[in-house]
């Protein structure tokens, strides 16, 4: 989302500065005692245009497609790359980095061959979902890997560990 919001206020940037060059070059072309070539091209333009003709249209449709698309991207929730160890501390560790540590702790379990763990925090819990492919039996193995490893890392307070263990499939 950072990168985003940085391109979207690159383009804001970008438009004002050129609007802000705009109004200074027709502020001087007027103090020299002419009209502005642009603003007077613009304004008899945009007094002759009318609602019904087909550039107009398709003009607002696709300034109100952008402006939807930019408040749906900056409604949308988007998972954080950092996550914060204590609500009152500065301390924080990286969202992939954690989920890349806890599935080697997962890995480490003698009965697992892969594991991915994806890690979501809601307030200060968090919630690690494990999908591995293991012997279904390993489960409290899993299970107490993770929480070894989050207690190393000294994690906040934890949530319920979703994990999904499926069998290895056989060769035929």
């Amino acid at each position: 989302m950072r990168t985003v919001n940085r391109v979207a206020t690159l383009l804001l940037a970008v438009a004002l500065l050129a609007g802000g060059a705009l109004a200074v070059a027709e502020g001087l072309l007027a103090a020299l005692g002419g009209p502005g070539p642009l603003v007077h091209r613009w304004y008899a333009t945009l007094t002759t245009t009318r609602w019904q003709d087909a550039p107009a249209r398709a003009v607002a449709g696709g300034v109100t497609l952008l402006g939807l698309v930019v408040l749906v991207a900056e409604l949308r929730r988007w998972r954080p790359a950092r996550l914060r160890l204590a609500e009152d501390d500065r301390w924080h560790l990286h969202r992939r980095s954690m989920e890349r540590r806890l599935a080697r702790a997962v890995c480490a379990v003698p009965s697992v061959r892969r594991a991915r763990v994806r890690l979501r925090r809601r307030g200060d819990v968090w919630r690690p979902r494990v999908t591995a492919t293991a012997d279904p039996a390993a489960r409290a193995d899993v299970e107490f890997a993770l929480h070894r490893e989050l207690d190393r890392l000294a994690a906040p307070r934890r949530g319920r560990i979703d994990v999904r263990l499926l069998p290895a499939r056989r060769a035929t």
